[in-house]
């Protein structure tokens, strides 16, 4: 595991991801804490795992890291709506 991993499960963080399947039938995943912090796969598995490497590379920076820190959701919904 790599040094930011590490960093990462210390912080004990929570993030809300949405997960999406796209028309192509991959899986796309954003986190909507952070700007353009997105990835996709071709499982659900691999796009977490590689949205979690985009989390780790976004939090070297200080400014994202004190964000991750101050960050605490109170409610978390998800709705959707038919057109």
């Amino acid at each position: 595991m790599s040094k930011v991993s590490t960093k990462t499960k210390r912080l004990g963080s929570k993030l809300p991801l949405l997960v999406e399947k796209d028309e192509d039938g991959f899986y796309v995943v954003e986190c909507p804490v952070f700007e353009g912090c997105y990835s996709q796969g071709k499982t659900k598995n691999e796009a977490l795992k590689n949205i979690r490497e985009v989390i780790e590379l976004i939090i070297e920076d200080k400014g994202n890291k004190d964000l991750l820190k101050a960050y605490r959701s109170k409610e978390l919904s998800l709705y959707t709506m038919s057109f």
